[in-house]
């Protein structure tokens, strides 16, 4: 019980802190979101303290929301001034004065919250950094350095937005009401976004410490499930971000060894992919293209999408991917498109094609710190018979790899080099 404890509250910490800042931020105040997140911080510590000698609760989720609750409360009772500063707070402190301080909000209401707290980020003095940062600090319980290892930026940059963002939220001191029709289109994109790398950081788990990136996948497919079903949301490009998330979870389960070692796609057992959660993935993909509106995230769902509709790896329509990645570079230049762009291009027109793409990609000063790069020109020169060029570039690969799992996997593409 005392060794699980640790490890439940970190996962209840990536699902319920975010609903926790967002109620506790609406009754204290937008101007109050720090108070908000020290409640919260003080809320999962205690439950860190007393569930190994008290058990578990029933329900650990509505726990912590009623201790946060009722945390909140005692702060208005010995700081007098909250009574003015937050009236909803007052209100629940003259419930449990008389005996009837009801338990935390329906799980709607809550839902709302969050909603409301997302769009509330993406304030339009902010930069789309700053409003991204402080969603997936706020919404999501990452930590300074996850945001930034997930923006690549650095962690003095990503604490200075982060008291910028603060700041704005601070003096503007008002949420965003869902039913505004004029501030949500504006700050949708923000919130897409957010969203997008939140999953991303799961799924490729670019940090060694976390135990169980894949949580991160699901808290973003249940957030942007949310926003699919308030009529505010309901736009194709919500439709093509959910279809992108489902179809790529969906093969999850394929990516790594029972050793924890990442697998190629060449070589998954595609009996493990989720069928449930593909035939979600493409139902979304129907309704993100039924809208007409291109994204670039309709056409990476639209490339994800072709992954998981071959039986076999040899099946792959390889002609068809590239298409995709030239419409996708095209609205979405990044130095990590041109890199599975020209990979692209060496699956479907040869080997030497590309890796001349790979020689000339596009900003690839950007990536000196990404491992998928030289294990890209390392696996092309493999395949093509050099294996002393592949050598360099896989022990390349293994200097940047960023976890144990990355480490391993180019470290055994060394030894088949050798």
């Amino acid at each position: 019980m005392t060794e699980e404890v640790p490890r439940l509250v970190d996962h209840l910490f990536r699902r319920e802190a975010g609903k926790m800042v967002s109620y506790l931020t609406k009754v204290f105040g937008m101007g109050n979101l720090a108070l908000a997140e020290d409640v919260v911080q003080e809320t999962l510590v205690k439950a860190l303290e007393t569930w190994p000698f008290n058990g578990l609760p029933d329900n650990p989720s509505a726990w912590l929301m009623r201790v946060a609750r009722n945390r909140a409360i005692d702060l208005v009772r010995r700081e007098a001034h909250f009574k003015y500063i937050a009236p909803d707070l007052a209100y629940l402190f003259k419930l449990r004065e008389e005996g009837a301080a009801p338990e935390p909000q329906r799980e709607k209401e809550i839902q709302d919250d969050q909603l409301r707290m997302m769009f509330s980020c993406c304030h339009p003095d902010l930069s789309a950094d700053a409003q991204v940062t402080l969603i997936l600090k706020t919404l999501c319980g990452f930590s300074v350095s996850e945001i930034a290892h997930a923006l690549l930026s650095q962690e003095d940059a990503v604490e200075k937005k982060l008291g910028r963002a603060r700041k704005t939220l601070r003096e503007s001191g008002t949420f965003v009401e869902l039913t505004n029709n004029l501030d949500i289109p504006r700050r949708l994109e923000t919130v897409h976004q957010a969203l997008y790398l939140l999953f991303n950081e799961g799924y490729h788990g670019s940090r060694s410490d976390r135990k169980e990136p894949e949580e991160l996948c699901y808290e973003a497919m249940r957030l942007t499930l949310l926003l699919c079903e308030h009529p505010q949301g309901q736009r194709p490009k919500t439709y093509a971000l959910l279809s992108l998330m489902c179809l790529n979870a969906a093969r999850l389960p394929g990516r790594l060894s029972d050793d924890g070692t990442l697998i190629q796609l060449e070589f998954q057992d595609r009996s493990k992919w989720d069928p449930a959660l593909i035939g979600k993935g493409l139902e979304y993909l129907e309704r993100a293209w039924a809208g007409q509106a291109v994204s670039e995230y309709l056409v990476e769902a639209s490339i994800a999408g072709l992954h998981c509709s071959a039986k076999a790896y040899a099946e792959t329509e390889w002609g068809r991917i590239l298409e995709l990645y030239n419409l996708l570079y095209h609205l979405k230049p990044t130095p990590v498109v041109a890199l599975n762009r020209a990979i692209a291009l060496g699956k479907a027109e040869g080997l030497e094609k590309g890796l001349e793409e790979l020689r000339n990609l596009p900003g690839a000063g950007k990536l000196r710190e990404y491992p998928f790069y030289p294990a890209a020109l390392g696996e092309f020169h493999l395949l093509a018979g050099r294996p002393k060029e592949a050598e360099a570039y896989f022990a390349e690969a293994v200097k940047r790899s960023r976890n144990e799992p990355e480490k391993v996997f180019f470290e055994r593409k060394l030894k088949s080099c050798q």
